[in-house]
């Protein structure tokens, strides 16, 4: 019986291994690039995140930054990396989600419309257990956000 309820206790925490099963990898947010602004962006964001790869494709996401209105940001989605889309060090991917701490307007959720949706296309350089993401972010009109590239340091776990 003991070895029984045991067993029951260890299940969960060796699930919990399988989702990451193909890698853990710590997001160091750093800075961002605007492309043709109308005003002053602030280019240094430092921030946090995780990436928990379920498998070679597929990945959950979440973190935290202070983005470039100078207001913290969350997120939290999922990246699409193909293999067909992987060449050497280099792949292409996308993610999609939500994030806040930007002026979604009528497409916003929460208290003053800060929350929305992203879909944004990733080059994602790996050597061993180090990287770098270049993230293209869309540009977001409401709040005068122009195309953005993001840049984030990988570690892995």
């Amino acid at each position: 019986m003991l070895g029984s309820l045991l067993m029951l206790g260890a299940a969960p925490s060796a699930q919990a291994a399988d989702w990451c099963s193909s890698g853990v990898w710590v997001d160091a947010m750093v800075a961002s690039y605007h492309i043709n602004p109308d005003k002053d962006f602030e280019q240094f964001n430092p921030g946090l995140g995780v990436e928990c790869w379920i498998n070679d494709q597929w990945a959950v996401t979440g973190g935290g930054f202070r983005n470039s209105l100078r207001r913290p940001s969350w997120y939290a989605g999922g990246v699409w990396a193909p293999e067909f889309l992987h060449w050497g060090f280099v792949r292409l991917a996308a993610m999609g989600g939500i994030i806040s701490g930007y002026n979604y307007g009528n497409w916003g959720l929460g208290r003053n419309h800060t929350i929305g949706p992203v879909a944004a296309p990733l080059v994602m350089v790996a050597y061993k257990r180090v990287g770098i993401n270049f993230i293209v972010v869309p540009p977001i009109p409401s709040d005068d956000l122009p195309f953005t590239i993001g840049f984030q340091l990988r570690f892995k776990f």
